[in-house]
């Protein structure tokens, strides 16, 4: 079923005059919450198959709940305030504080969002980026990434997870795991480091290895499934951030990690290709 569109605007809850209060800008990220993770690491956890693994600064953590708290005595509800304010269909989003360097598509930058007149009864690659079906913002709260990688979230008014794209077979693998992928990227996920090596810099969060929920490799069959069920997600995401410009790995989380599981969203983690490696791609 589609997400009806709302319209209707409330500054109030997306900015506030007082410091440390609600979303965070660029400079406050970089003075006050560096990242904690490395490109790298970021996706040795998304490939470890724990999506858990994905954390925001604990610091920012807390002025997001302090600023989601005031939010829901407001609207009622995180999904309210994003339905009734945030979320701007088929439009660019001119909201966030913290600007993407990704050149909008033309079909965008008119402005003018794409009415839908029929849904597809799942999200597809070939969606226009300016359908009033969904809605690409950056993450006003974005997890602990370097300052050269941005938090893009992709909205949709429709299911990601459907039976159509997500056989019996490895149904209670998505539902736990989620779906993940990496696009635009010369490095070969086998050379990515271990996962060992990369959990001191989870210590804060207390994770071990003896904590983390995933679910073994499955056949080869099933392996080909799980890629199959994410090839919408990625075809969509190598539209939109072009490989010969961009690097991301993206992920859809599972039912028990999606704080808003009412709404169907991507996440995308995206870092512009440095103009060193762009010119050798040229030559």
């Amino acid at each position: 079923m589609a997400i009806e569109a709302n319209s209707k605007q409330d500054p109030d809850s997306h900015n506030s005059s007082e410091t440390d209060y609600g979303p965070p800008t660029r400079q406050e990220l970089l003075a006050h919450y560096p990242a904690r993770f490395t490109w790298p690491q970021l996706k040795a956890f998304i490939n470890a198959g724990d999506l858990d693994l994905l954390k925001r600064d604990k610091a920012l953590q807390h002025r997001y709940d302090v600023w989601s708290a005031d939010v829901k005595k407001k609207h009622g509800s995180i999904v309210n305030y994003l339905l009734d304010y945030r979320l701007q269909w088929g439009k660019p989003d001119t909201l966030s504080l913290l600007p993407s360097e990704l050149e909008e598509p033309e079909e965008t930058a008119t402005r003018v969002s794409q009415v839908s007149h029929v849904v597809p009864q799942y999200f597809t690659a070939d969606i226009p980026f300016n359908s009033d079906l969904i809605y690409i913002m950056q993450n006003s709260w974005p997890y602990s990434v370097p300052f050269e990688v941005e938090h893009t979230v992709v909205w949709s008014r429709m299911p990601i997870f459907h039976p159509f794209l997500i056989p019996n077979a490895i149904d209670a693998r998505i539902q736990q795991d989620g779906l993940w992928g990496f696009t635009g990227s010369d490095t070969p996920v086998e050379d990515l480091p271990s996962l060992e090596s990369c959990l001191p810099a989870l210590a804060d969060w207390g994770v071990t290895i003896e904590s983390i929920i995933r679910s073994p490799k499955g056949t080869s069959e099933e392996e080909e499934m799980v890629f199959h069920a994410g090839k919408e997600v990625d075809g969509f995401v190598k539209r939109r951030w072009r490989e010969s410009e961009w690097e991301t790995a993206w992920f859809v989380n599972p039912p028990r990690l999606q704080s808003i599981p009412e709404l169907a969203h991507i996440h995308v983690l995206a870092r512009k290709k440095s103009s060193e490696k762009l010119a050798s791609q040229d030559t």
